[in-house]
C-alpha cells in the first residue's frame, strides 16, 4: 500500500492506495504531463478547466485503447495515424473546449 502527496492546480491532499509509490508516483507525472498540455491551450484558463479537460483527454486516451483492443481481438484494428476520423476527433476536441468555455 502507497501514499502519495498530491499538489496540483493549487490544491494539495494525500491519498493512501493500494499501489506502491513508485506507481503512484509516475501516475501522478503523467497526469502532470497532461496538465501542461492542456495549460497551453489558450481558451483554458482556470484551475478548474484545466483538472476537466485534463481528466476528458485521459477518459478520450483510455476509451481508444479499449477500442483498439476490442479491434485487435476482432482483427479490425487499424492504427490511429491511418484513421479517417482523425479530423472528426480534433473537431470534437475543439467543440468540446468552446462547450467548456461557455459553461465555465
Amino acid at each position: 500500500m502507497g501514499k502519495l502527496r498530491i499538489d496540483v492546480l493549487g490544491t494539495a491532499f494525500t491519498i493512501q492506495a493500494n499501489e506502491d509509490n513508485e506507481y503512484l508516483e509516475k501516475l501522478l507525472g503523467y497526469y502532470n504531463r497532461i496538465i501542461k498540455d492542456v495549460q497551453a491551450i489558450d481558451s483554458v484558463k482556470t484551475p478548474l478547466q484545466v483538472a476537466i479537460l485534463s481528466g476528458i483527454m485521459l477518459c478520450d486516451e483510455l476509451y481508444k485503447e479499449k477500442q483498439n483492443k476490442i479491434a485487435m481481438e476482432n482483427g479490425t484494428y487499424v492504427p490511429m495515424e491511418f484513421s479517417p476520423d482523425n479530423e472528426e476527433i480534433e473537431r470534437r476536441t475543439l467543440e468540446m473546449l468552446d462547450k467548456l468555455n461557455q459553461v465555465l
